[in-house]
């Protein structure tokens, strides 16, 4: 399964100029950026991503807020997410997990493996899926 369409949200302009770089001009796909939580929600109205890559630590609606939010969307409720924050305690890692991320990645990142990164996260996350559905 190949993954082509995320949509990002980050508050931080140059952060998300990076991952920009890294996901269309490296990678390879198709993106869109969104400066934070409202903004997302707005754009899920016409774009539906197969993979959301969220910001953990933002200024109104944090990246768990925004999660859940989000879920509440019809295309995004099964939409695997990936957590993006400098804070990377166990414990938040963990937070992160039980509300549905099925990774988090710590910044900074490498941009030239960030689109490897999520492609092969986003396998997984489907192989691990249909192992399950066929038990």
């Amino acid at each position: 399964m190949q993954l082509d369409k995320i949509l990002h949200v980050e508050d931080d302009e140059s952060i998300r100029v990076i991952v920009e770089m890294a996901l269309v001009d490296i990678a390879g796909f198709n993106l869109v950026s969104c400066d934070g939580g409202n903004d997302a929600i707005s754009q899920i109205t016409h774009y539906t991503p197969e993979l959301i890559l969220l910001d953990a630590m933002m200024p109104g609606m944090d990246g768990l807020q925004t999660l859940h939010e989000l879920r509440k969307k019809p295309q995004c409720q099964h939409t695997p997410v990936v957590f993006m924050t400098a804070r990377i305690q166990e414990s938040e890692k963990q937070e992160y997990l039980d509300a549905g991320a099925i990774a988090v990645i710590e910044k900074p990142f490498d941009a030239m493996t960030l689109g490897d990164e999520l492609q092969a996260l986003y396998q997984a996350h489907f192989r691990a899926a249909d192992i399950i559905d066929s038990e």
